[in-house]
Formats: structure tokens, C-alpha cells, sequence
């Protein structure tokens, strides 16, 4: 008879080990394509390893012993160099391919001034990028951060079984995520209780993306995060795990492509001033059909998650690991 062999339980330090680990190495992949400017994905790649890695060390603060170079917050600042060149590469491909094909020659011959401003603040924002990874403070977060990889120093909380843990990690994100005020954004409250506002016109839903465009979009950085953090234990928890963290991905996007949209709107306006609209009618009218939409694909997953039963078993589903 074959006696089964009990699974190796994985240390809390370990497991923050094998993530900064994981995310180094994909930031460090896409450095020298990144430098040659050959590949607008090697630069989304690296933003988006850093992002992971900026996740992964400020979640395990508590149990690791990292240098100050390669703190959350000195990766912060590089990954936001990174994101602003990025942002810019966003806004030209979606210019590109989900906009100008619809546009009358008309609009497309002003969308020349807008491509020679883009291609101006793209060659300001590499050179940024490019001093960036040339500069003693990334060069420090690299060089330190691989020693300590060679010689990892962890805290006392470090030695304990990951299982046990998890949903100590995991739960305080969730309530940051669902006391979101962007949860609140375009509903009425009835008697204590929460309705969505399905009613609205057009107008009434560009009124409040411009008035509360800030806290709809930190709502989704808020998502973003939840994701990065639900991913590090993906592995650690069943297929209905899985469902949701599919669910806070969606809302990342939908709300990501919202901000991407009024971002559009406000760049444009900078570019031509009072005349966007005189310039680029079409363009504008797409702009504000398309947020339209993204408004109506966001409001089902508000719904459902403003509702305490969908909560409580979010909640559920972190406590249940393998």
C-alpha cells in the first residue's frame, strides 16, 4: 500500500521570497528592449513587473527585512516614470485603431497636429524614462535588492505556515476595496438601501464622470491592487477563487477604459483648446459613446457588489484556501 506524502507547507517568507523573486526578474527581462525603445509591450511588461513587485513588497513589509532602495516607495517613483510614457503609447494606439478608422478625411487631416504633439511628449517622456534607468537610485534598487536576493533577511512572522495566514493578508484588502466610495458613484439611497441610478441619460453620465472622474478611477487603482495582491495566491485556492478574482480584473479594465477615454477627452481639449469639438466633432462624439457604454458594462458588477450576500461571499472565499 502507497502511503500519500503529506505536501511541503510553505512559510509565510518563503512565499514573499518566490514573489519579489518572480516580479524582479520580469521588471529585469525587458530593461535592455526598453532602453532601445524597440517594443511598446517590453514597456508595459517592465510597468507592469514593477507594479507586481511594488505589490509584493508592500504586502510583505511585515515579514521581510528589505533595503531602502527597494522600498514601496523609491519603486513607486520608478514605475510612474515608466507609467507616463506608457500612458502616451495607450493614447496613440487607441487613437490609431479604435478611433481614426471611423473618422471622415476631414478630422483625420487635423488628427496630424495631434500625432506630432504625441510623438513631442513621447521623445520628452523616454528621455525621462531613459534617465530614469541610467540614475543612481535605480541602479541602488537593482544592485540591492539582488544581494538581498542572495541573502534574504526576514522577520519573526516570516517562519509562519502560509495557510494559516492568508486571510490576515488578504481580508484588510477586501474592506479597503469594498468601502470604496467609487462604489457609491451614480446610485440614490433609498431608506438605507443602495440603488443604481439606470435612468440616466447621456449627458447626466458625462456631467458625473467629469465631477467624479477622480474617485471612479481611484476605485479602479484600488481594484488593481486587490488583483495584484488576490494573484500572489492564486495557487493557494479552488476555482471559485478564481471566479471572483476574473470579476475584480473585469472591473479594472471597464473602469480603466472609462479613465482611459477621459483622459482622451481632456488631452484633446488641452491640444486644440475651446475647438476640439469644432475640430474633431466625430472623434468627440465616439469619445462620449464609448464611455457611455463602458458606463452601462460597469453598472451590472456595481449591483452585484453592492449587495451583502455577493460580499459576504467574496469574504468567504478568501477564508476557504486549499
Amino acid at each position: 500500500m502507497k502511503i500519500a506524502t503529506k505536501p511541503t507547507v510553505k512559510t509565510l517568507g518563503e512565499y514573499a521570497y518566490q514573489a519579489i523573486q518572480k516580479y524582479f526578474s520580469k521588471t529585469l527581462k525587458y530593461e535592455k528592449t526598453v532602453k532601445k525603445d524597440e517594443d511598446p509591450e517590453a514597456l508595459h511588461q517592465m510597468r507592469v513587473g514593477m507594479r507586481r513587485l511594488r505589490t509584493a513588497v508592500s504586502r510583505f513589509d511585515l515579514v521581510l527585512n528589505l533595503p531602502k532602495p527597494a522600498s514601496d516607495k523609491n519603486i513607486g517613483k520608478i514605475a510612474r516614470r515608466l507609467g507616463s510614457l506608457r500612458d502616451l503609447d495607450v493614447l496613440k494606439e487607441n487613437l490609431e485603431n479604435l478611433y481614426q478608422p471611423k473618422l471622415p478625411n476631414k478630422e483625420n487631416k487635423s488628427l496630424h497636429k495631434v500625432f506630432n504633439a504625441l510623438a513631442e511628449q513621447r521623445e520628452a517622456a523616454l528621455a525621462d524614462v531613459l534617465n530614469t534607468l541610467k540614475d543612481d537610485p535605480y541602479k541602488s534598487f537593482k544592485q540591492t535588492l539582488e544581494e538581498w536576493l542572495e541573502k534574504p533577511s526576514h522577520q519573526s512572522l516570516a517562519s509562519l505556515p502560509i495557510q494559516q495566514v492568508l486571510p490576515d493578508l488578504l481580508l484588510p484588502e477586501v474592506s479597503i476595496f469594498f468601502l470604496h466610495p467609487g462604489w457609491l458613484v451614480g446610485t440614490q439611497i433609498v431608506e438605507s438601501e443602495v440603488q443604481i441610478r439606470s435612468d440616466w441619460k447621456a449627458e447626466k453620465i458625462e456631467q458625473h464622470l467629469t465631477s467624479k472622474g477622480d474617485t471612479i478611477h481611484d476605485l479602479r487603482k484600488q481594484a488593481k491592487r486587490m488583483r495584484y495582491q488576490m494573484e500572489l495566491f492564486a495557487d493557494l485556492y479552488p476555482e471559485s477563487y478564481a471566479t471572483y478574482l476574473a470579476e475584480i480584473k473585469s472591473i479594472q479594465d471597464i473602469l480603466g477604459s472609462i479613465q482611459d477615454s477621459v483622459v482622451m477627452g481632456e488631452w484633446l481639449t488641452d491640444i486644440f483648446k475651446s475647438e476640439f469639438n469644432t475640430h474633431l466633432p466625430t472623434l468627440a462624439n465616439l469619445l462620449a459613446e464609448n464611455r457611455y457604454q463602458l458606463w452601462h458594462q460597469w453598472q451590472p458588477l456595481q449591483e452585484k457588489y453592492l449587495m451583502v450576500e455577493n460580499r459576504h461571499n467574496f469574504r468567504l472565499a478568501i477564508l476557504q484556501s486549499v
